[in-house]
């Protein structure tokens, strides 16, 4: 009977042992679907990265309907992935977005236009029409045009800008001179379709000076006043950018990993093993510490939009290296 009863009292030890260390709760919310972007957090809970940092992470796909600013403002992620304009412009607004860590050091942003519609250079774009992505996307493209000195209000001398859904059918079917592309993804669908790239005249932003940081992640202000959250995002950070290294180190694993974890089934491995090689290239050079050199020129940039700016002024407290320098150092 004694050794019945040491047993059931050893076992409630390590019960209530387990309770106390069960794993904190992270949601982090994407901003677009399932692939090859958002690789490094995928990598990091397959290879039991957030495990190891005692953390239970879901990740919550985006998509067309889904704004991540709307749903970190909503309670329904703790952290977001987004890009900077997006979480600028709607801190100016009152919702009070900080950017934790930076994973992509470089933006994939293009414009890819027909030279066959009469583009070569951007003295060609007024009178054209250009896709452009909404949702917080547009505020780059807008930002260029002012300081090309083109008016985006399909006036005399300035573009018609057609409000892109996110696929590439404006330019496929003649109803756009150029549309936005990203250089792992939709560029990629316009050469699946069968034009070629000698038949394309592409504009990087990071080439026209106007590149604008994407896909950090975010957090409330709010929320990272609680050091309890703060040690969340540590470890959080920590353990995604173990992910992204890796996910940089093997591309091919990592891009079958993201394939494990879509749910819809609507992504081919071919597409997303090109897609992950065109995104090492992006998070190259980053260890996840946000650039301040990059931040400047990202809100240098929404600052020259004339009359109409993305923001009004420059941000405050908009950044910090609190959680970097405690997940890196």
């Amino acid at each position: 009977m004694r050794t019945i009863t040491t047993f059931a009292a050893s076992a409630a030890i390590s019960l209530s042992a387990f309770a106390a260390q069960a794993a904190d709760d992270v949601t982090l919310q994407l901003k677009w679907v399932t692939q090859a972007q958002f690789a490094g957090y995928y990598v990091a809970l397959d290879k039991g990265f957030y495990e190891e940092e005692d953390l239970n992470v879901t990740i919550k796909p985006g998509g067309p309907d889904i704004a991540p600013t709307q749903v970190l403002a909503g309670g329904g992620a703790d952290v977001t992935v987004e890009w900077m304009p997006a979480a600028l412009a709607a801190r100016e607004k009152g919702l009070a977005m900080v950017n934790i860590a930076q994973p992509f050091k470089s933006s994939g942003m293009m414009l890819t236009c027909r030279k066959d519609a009469g583009v070569s250079s951007t003295d060609d774009f007024p009178g054209k029409t250009l896709g452009v992505w909404f949702f917080g996307n547009e505020f780059p493209f807008l930002s260029w045009m002012s300081q090309l000195g083109i008016p985006t209000d399909g006036s005399d001398g300035g573009v018609t800008v057609l409000k892109q859904g996110f696929n590439v059918d404006p330019i496929l079917q003649g109803q756009a001179a150029c549309v936005s592309t990203m250089t792992y993804n939709e560029y990629w669908q316009i050469i699946d379709a069968g034009l070629t790239p000698e038949e394309l005249q592409v504009f990087k932003y990071e080439d026209q000076g106007v590149a604008t940081l994407e896909d950090g992640l975010y957090a409330l202000e709010e929320n990272l006043s609680d050091p309890a959250f703060q040690d969340k995002m540590v470890r959080f950070v920590r353990a995604s950018m173990k992910g992204w290294k890796y996910a940089e180190a093997n591309p091919d694993e990592a891009a079958e990993i993201v394939l494990d974890n879509d749910a819809s089934g609507a992504q081919t491995e071919e597409h997303q093993k090109r897609m992950m090689g065109e995104i090492a290239k992006l998070t190259a050079g980053s260890n996840g510490a946000l650039d301040p050199a990059d931040y400047e020129r990202t809100v240098a940039s929404l600052l020259s939009g004339g009359s109409d700016p993305v923001i009004s002024k420059a941000p405050e407290g908009a950044w910090t290296h609190a959680i970097t320098d405690a997940a890196l150092n």
